[in-house]
């Protein structure tokens, strides 16, 4: 990978609100981190990081920075994160990672596929892209950009895996050999296609919603109060009778003795209110 050269400067505004006041200056905020180094506030002219970024085939740049009245006078970098606006994808933020020449680093490259998977041209099947990314060791001078696989012999159910994948010469490879990068799978039969419409296209408020029955008590455990009547009739029978009179009593308290009178005769008419136990005058 070849640097490119870049122009830094110390940042005299941090924190938020001047980070704020930066941006609106059209200038980036930038860190840069080292393990010889302690951390330095930095910052760009936002139209020279951008060319830069968007010359390169992706988001690993090595620089060769130069940051104005540092008694360094050349470093070289590496750019380890970018941030973007999530909306506008205006630059916020970059993070740089001081390397030196001579020691080789770790860094997550792309994987890009190349050509037609043979499984996709005449069988009808589709490329899947497991893995976007995989991690490489190498010195900074031997770092590529982008890592590309031959898809073309690729054929239904058939896969590229991580110990298949080629590395440029200098460069190592790292993860699990037997993880897939790239895969063809198997066209999907029209019920599946089906399928797949109906639960993509299908109103969230027609969901079922299945609720697990509850597991009967264990015999000679007591049941929990409110149990029955959340139950409704699965109420058991022999509490029929105890329940009818239950709302009776909680929901007309006796008062003194007028509580215990009995039942008027049929075919007269029972007292009502407060005098309803007075004798007749006569």
């Amino acid at each position: 990978m070849k640097s490119v050269a870049l122009t830094a400067f110390p940042r005299t505004l941090k924190r938020r609100a001047g980070a704020k006041k930066l941006r609106s200056s059209s200038r980036v905020p930038a860190v840069i981190y080292g393990r010889l180094n302690p951390p330095q506030d930095l910052e760009f002219n936002l139209k020279d990081l951008k060319d830069v970024i968007q010359h390169a085939a992706s988001e690993i740049v090595l620089l060769d920075l130069s940051v104005e009245g540092d008694p360094k006078p050349k470093r070289l970098a590496l750019v380890q994160e970018i941030q973007h606006h999530v909306l506008t994808r205006k630059l916020l933020h970059v993070d740089l990672h001081e390397v030196a020449e001579d020691e080789k680093v770790v860094v997550q490259v792309p994987v890009e596929p190349v050509g037609e998977a043979i499984g996709v041209k005449t069988g009808g099947g589709t490329l899947e892209h497991v893995l976007f990314k995989l991690k490489v060791r190498a010195l900074p001078k031997d770092l590529p950009e982008v890592l590309h696989a031959d898809v073309s012999l690729l054929e239904i159910g058939k896969a590229i895996h991580i110990g298949e994948m080629k590395a440029p010469p200098g460069v190592e490879i790292l993860g699990d050999k037997n993880i897939p990068v790239l895969s063809v799978a198997a066209p999907l039969s029209e019920a599946e296609e089906a399928a797949a419409l109906e639960s993509a296209t299908a109103p969230a408020g027609e969901v079922e919603m299945l609720k697990e029955k509850k597991e009967e008590g264990v015999e000679g455990e007591p049941a929990k109060e409110g149990e029955a009547a959340k139950e409704g009739e699965k109420a058991p029978a022999k509490g029929a009778e105890k329940g009818a009179a239950a709302p009776a009593a909680k929901g007309a308290a006796p008062v003194g003795k007028e509580a215990a009178a009995p039942a008027a005769p049929a075919g007269k008419a029972a007292p009502a209110g407060k005098g309803a136990h007075k004798k007749p005058k006569k």
